[in-house]
């Protein structure tokens, strides 16, 4: 059974219809313990970092998160949550990986927010190697820097990380729900690990 962790982010539906289509049983849910005995769990998110914290810490999902054992997926603002600050708003997250979220900057060529279909490179260990050069979809103005723990890259201003995993957390910006047949592939991974 996949936990889909509930709280104030606007892709949980998005996510569960991915998982419906790849026929993978599953619950939306905020509670401790039936989080805690999932098998996997995804780690949604699409929002703003200090308020999206805010309601992870009074909900004590903070803690929960970062104590989980089985393997995690955070999904856009689900992966910048799992670094240690984000830029937005000056905010502490989670921690579980040692990076700082940073904003976009606009240049002549390419607007803030990065929005729409961007190419995977660089890609390595959890996610398929068929996906080198593939596209998927991104919508965000905040970005992960490249860092030891990236398994995949994309351009859009400078080099970012697109994918990361640390031990039993793995993370994508990108959004696989939304992403076609490449983001399928990477959900079908994750559910393997």
């Amino acid at each position: 059974m996949i936990a889909i962790i509930k709280y104030n982010a606007g892709n949980i539906q998005s996510v569960s219809y991915a998982l419906e289509r790849l026929n993978s049983e599953f619950i939306v849910t905020d509670n401790p313990e039936e989080i805690k005995k999932a098998d996997k769990v995804i780690f949604p998110g699409v929002g703003e970092a200090s308020t999206t914290m805010a309601y992870l810490k009074d909900k004590k999902l903070d803690q929960l998160i970062v104590n989980l054992k089985q393997p995690v997926l955070g999904i856009c603002l689900g992966m910048q949550l799992m670094c240690a600050h984000s830029d937005e708003n000056d905010t502490p997250c989670l921690g579980i990986f040692p990076e700082t979220v940073r904003k976009f900057v606009p240049t002549d060529q390419l607007k803030v927010p990065h929005m729409g279909w961007n190419q995977l490179e660089k890609v390595s260990g959890w996610i398929p190697a068929t996906l080198e050069n593939q596209f998927v979809y991104f919508v965000h103005s905040y970005f992960v820097p490249l860092n030891t723990f990236a398994t995949a890259q994309t351009n859009y201003t400078v080099p970012f990380s697109a994918a990361m995993r640390k031990d039993n957390f793995y993370a994508v910006q990108f959004h696989p729900e939304k992403s076609a047949q490449a983001g399928e592939k990477i959900l079908q991974s994750f559910l393997l690990v």
